[in-house]
């Protein structure tokens, strides 16, 4: 029991003693006076009594009407008493009813998240410095507790199925054909070839100590030296001529056939079953080295790492980042009224969405929550809110069940005398 509960509970007990004392005053008084008049008394006693009597009356319909509330009076089982007990799913279903009709209505809602001016104190609030670092600290705090609650395993697993999978799963050969044909419609592939053929150039320059010794290592052995050295010669010349034809001759026939092959071979990664094969087995071997099959393990073993880094240091860059962006977006929706009223009309919209699809549902949290209840747990938990309260109906009951009887005797000696 809560320390509400006992405040409220003891309340609850001390209005009903007062509201019983006025009900054992007026008894009190009106035995008195009944006394009084058989010992003869004055007219006097009629007034009292009458006013006790008719209070004693009121107090004692008020007792009954507020206790039928919550339980049988004198625990007798008399018809429609004990209310709340009975009734408490239709109190329930009328209760979530009513806040759904008054208070969730879309007019309700739209017109309390307006007069809010949610965007402009959010923004406000976020644009301070301190808070904006209060952001970046529980958001910190939020990664690293998802981190302590995710499990590595299942991690991997997600990664491996959506991204290591998912790359191994369709054809690499005509995705690949469609890409280069691209390219080469585009003439993409002319730098690159114009870089090999200024490589190939560049080596065929310095390449006449390795043409000596393939030439000197491959001759017979009755060769003569000489001519040995006048073959790598020629050879090393003819070689040079060749690639420098084939680097300034934009037409040449060589590049015209890497450019003929290109093509024909993006058509083939497309259309051509055996050259998709072998693209197929390409793809097997590489999604079947390790490099491969730990990506899963190994990148997020390093994402967590970085993260985990990130958060554990209040001077890290992710916290300063986060904190920065934070208030920048703070800052612009302060000073920026129209990407204020932009946010403003977002939340709007969706709060009225949210209204007038899910006013039901989350009634039912009223409707079903009181379903739950225990009915002697119901009416306790009800009373005990506004029990307090209804012991003034008694107290009045007392006092103007007095007056009434009082007016009414007065009335009565009045027009009829004794």
């Amino acid at each position: 029991m809560s320390f509400d509960e006992d405040v409220k509970r003891r309340d609850l007990r001390r209005m009903k003693g007062v509201a019983t004392g006025f009900l054992v005053f007026a008894t009190i008084v009106y035995l008195y006076c009944r006394w009084q008049e058989s010992r003869g008394a004055g007219e006097w006693v009629g007034y009292v009594r009458a006013a006790s009597e008719a209070g004693m009356v009121g107090a004692l319909a008020d007792w009954f009407a507020v206790t039928a509330l919550f339980r049988h009076p004198l625990a007798l089982p008399i018809p429609h008493t004990a209310i709340i007990k009975r009734k408490k799913d239709q109190l329930g279903a009328s209760l979530g009813s009513f806040v759904g009709t008054n208070f969730l209505a879309v007019d309700v809602v739209s017109q309390k998240v307006q007069a809010a001016r949610v965007p402009l104190r959010l923004g406000t609030w976020l644009a301070e410095q301190r808070n904006a670092e209060r952001v970046a600290e529980e958001t910190a705090t939020v990664l690293r507790g998802v981190l302590d609650v995710l499990d590595d395993e299942d991690i991997q697993q997600v990664i491996d199925n959506t991204i290591v999978k998912r790359l191994g799963d369709p054809q690499w050969g005509p995705p690949i054909g469609r890409v280069l044909t691209s390219l080469l419609e585009e003439n993409r592939q002319k730098p690159l070839i114009d870089l090999l053929a200024e490589r190939a150039h560049e080596w065929a320059q310095n390449s006449l100590p390795t043409i000596d010794r393939i030439v000197s290592r491959d001759s017979p052995s009755w060769s003569p030296k000489f001519v040995d050295v006048l073959l790598g010669e020629r050879i090393h010349r003819e070689l040079v001529d060749f690639t420098w034809k084939v680097r300034s001759n934009p037409q040449h026939e060589l590049r015209l056939a890497a450019d003929k092959f290109l093509v024909d071979f993006a058509n083939d990664l497309q259309h051509d079953p055996e050259t998709i094969a072998k693209a197929e087995a390409v793809k097997s071997e590489i999604m079947g080295r390790d490099e491969v099959t730990g990506l899963a393990a190994a990148s997020w073993k390093v994402a967590k790492r970085l993260i985990v880094d990130s958060v554990d240091d209040p001077n890290s860059t992710l916290r300063a980042t986060i904190a920065q962006n934070v208030q920048k977006f703070g800052l612009r929706l302060r000073d920026d009224t129209a990407l204020r009223e932009k946010v403003d009309g977002w939340l709007l919209a969706g709060v009225r969405y949210i209204v007038e699809n899910y006013t039901d549902e989350i009634t039912t949290v009223i409707t079903d929550t009181v379903a739950r209840w225990d009915a002697d747990e119901a009416s306790r938990k009800i009373e005990l809110q506004v029990g307090r309260d209804l012991q003034f109906i008694r107290i009045n009951g007392t006092v103007v069940g007095s007056l009434a009887g009082l007016a009414i005797y007065t009335a009565s000696d009045l027009l009829f005398g004794h």
